[in-house]
This record gives C-alpha cells, sequence and structure tokens, in this order.
C-alpha cells in the first residue's frame, strides 16, 4: 500500500498542471491563514465621499474600491477564508458520511444497500443547484446553514462513487478470503476494502470542492449565503452588479476571476489526483509521453 501511495505522488508530481493548481491552492490558504497581516485595510471599514469606486490602482489601493469605499483587494483577502471553509469543509463532512453509507450499502447490498440508495436517489431527482437553494432557504443565510446545505448536497454523489467502487471490490478474491480466515465484516469494510476506495473518492472529492466553490458563491450572490459585513466572494460580486452597467465592472469582475481560479485549482488537482491513482490513467499518461518523446526524436 506505500509503494502504492509513492507512485502515485511520484505521478501527481510530475503532473504540470496538477502541481500548479496545488501551488495555487496552497498560496490560497496561506493568505486565508495570515489575512489580517496581509490586507493593508480593514475590509469592513466604510468610507464616504470621493474614496467610493475608486478605480484600481489610485489612492493607494491596488484593486479599487466598492460602493461603500471599502478596499476590494482587502475583502477579497479576508473573503478566501470563506470560500476554503464553505468549499473544504462540507466536502470533507460529506465524504465522511458517505463512505459510511456507500461502503455499507456496497458491501451489505440486500435490503440495506438498496435502502440507502434508493434514499440517495431521492436526492438526485432535484439538480443540486436548486436543492441547494431550497436547502439554504429553509435554514435560512450564513456560514453554518450554507455548509450544512453543501453536506446534505453533496453526500449523494459522493455516496454513489464509494458505493460502485466497493461493490466492485467486494467481489475480488481477497475479500472472499479474508472472509475464509474469519475475519469480522468490519475489518473487511474499513481495514481491507476502504483503502482501496479512497484514491477514487479523493480525487472526485477535490474536483468536488472547486464545485462548491462556484455553488456557494451563487448562494451568497442571491443573498442565501454569508451576510454582510463579513467578506465573501459571492456577495462582492453581487454588490457589484449593482454598479456594473455605471462603468465599475471591476468591482463585480475580481472576486468573479477569483471564483473562477479557485475552482479551476481544485479541478486541476482533482484531474491529477485521478490520473495519478488510477494505473490504468497512469499508464495512459506515461503512453503519450512516450508518443510525445517519440515524436520528438523523430523531428529532431
Amino acid at each position: 500500500m506505500a509503494k502504492k501511495w509513492k507512485q502515485s505522488y511520484k505521478a501527481f508530481m510530475n503532473d504540470k498542471i496538477a502541481v500548479a493548481g496545488a501551488a495555487i491552492i496552497g498560496l490560497a490558504i496561506i493568505t486565508a491563514v495570515f489575512a489580517p497581516w496581509i490586507a493593508s485595510y480593514d475590509p469592513n471599514t466604510v468610507a464616504e465621499g470621493s474614496s467610493r469606486l475608486m478605480a484600481p490602482g489610485s489612492g493607494g489601493h491596488i484593486l479599487g474600491t466598492d460602493q461603500q469605499g471599502r478596499d476590494i483587494l482587502s475583502r477579497l483577502i479576508f473573503g478566501t477564508q470563506t470560500s476554503l471553509i464553505s468549499a473544504v469543509v462540507p466536502v470533507i463532512i460529506a465524504a465522511v458520511i458517505s463512505v459510511i453509507l456507500g461502503v455499507a450499502a456496497g458491501y451489505y447490498q440486500g435490503f440495506a444497500g438498496s435502502l440507502i440508495m434508493r434514499l440517495m436517489d431521492v436526492f438526485f431527482a432535484f439538480p443540486a443547484v436548486l436543492l441547494a437553494i431550497a436547502i439554504a432557504a429553509i435554514l435560512g443565510p450564513g456560514l453554518l446553514n450554507v455548509i450544512i446545505a453543501m453536506i446534505i448536497v453533496r453526500i449523494p454523489y459522493m455516496t454513489r462513487v464509494v458505493y460502485t467502487d466497493t461493490l466492485q471490490e467486494s467481489q475480488k478474491e481477497y475479500v472472499e478470503a479474508a472472509k475464509a480466515f474469519g475475519h469480522g465484516n468490519f475489518e473487511i469494510m474499513f481495514k481491507q476494502i476502504l483503502p482501496n476506495v479512497l484514491p477514487s473518492l479523493i480525487a472526485y472529492s477535490t474536483t468536488l470542492a472547486g464545485v462548491t466553490i462556484v455553488t456557494v458563491a451563487g448562494l451568497s450572490f442571491i443573498g442565501l449565503g454569508v451576510q454582510p459585513p463579513t467578506a465573501d466572494w459571492g456577495r462582492m460580486a453581487s454588490d457589484g452588479s449593482k454598479v456594473l452597467m455605471q462603468g465599475h465592472a471591476y468591482v463585480t469582475f475580481i472576486p468573479g476571476i477569483a471564483i473562477l481560479i479557485l475552482s479551476f485549482a481544485f479541478s486541476m488537482i482533482g484531474d491529477g489526483l485521478r490520473n495519478a491513482m488510477d494505473p490504468y490513467e497512469r499508464s495512459k499518461v506515461k503512453e503519450k509521453k512516450k508518443v510525445k518523446r517519440a515524436a520528438a526524436e523523430h523531428i529532431a
């Protein structure tokens, strides 16, 4: 198992796009942790008069100010905290719950497995975004309620991934051998099967974190997410849309670009993890490199 993880790590580090995504996420984490020391202004300080809607680069404000005179760069920096928390925390919690549900359903199958998966199918009947909006509207705005809504929305998708992989693993010889040697069901599920299921779940969860960032930003944009005065990229884009047609497009475009960059970064890591952890995908990547190398040598 250690050798397998080592091979996956090496393959991931050889993927330049995945490493670039990891670098972006690493920078975002550093920014979020050290936001109070990095930001030049208080993100919630409201200014009057000429300090409002200052263009980027003017008056000591690198990215300008919004319609309330707040420094956009400082709010962008502090907004990194809420963006990461609202994306990563729900995915981690949903992953833990999905592991329990998916492994149990895939291993036991029968009535218990069918009951769990039919329950997941109920959630699949609704588009994820609409379901998130409905749950957030019922619970009310706020960071905690957004996290709860995203946990509920993400569980069905992650449970299905775990269930499918567990179903395949439970039919392999090593599981039958473990049963023959008298190993208990709990040990087989979480010590034998789970380690083989985790790679695909980790890759999928990382990609899902990027999707969650966009969804959470959408909730904040329509007023169901993080509430003022807390800095949040979705809320910043929403506030900026009010002055978009007045020649101040930067107020909404800047947080919008930040949302896209962070979302793409998670997707880049997710793709890299999938290619690195899946032996079949890893072999395809190696084959492509060989073809490119052979073509380069032929041209030379």
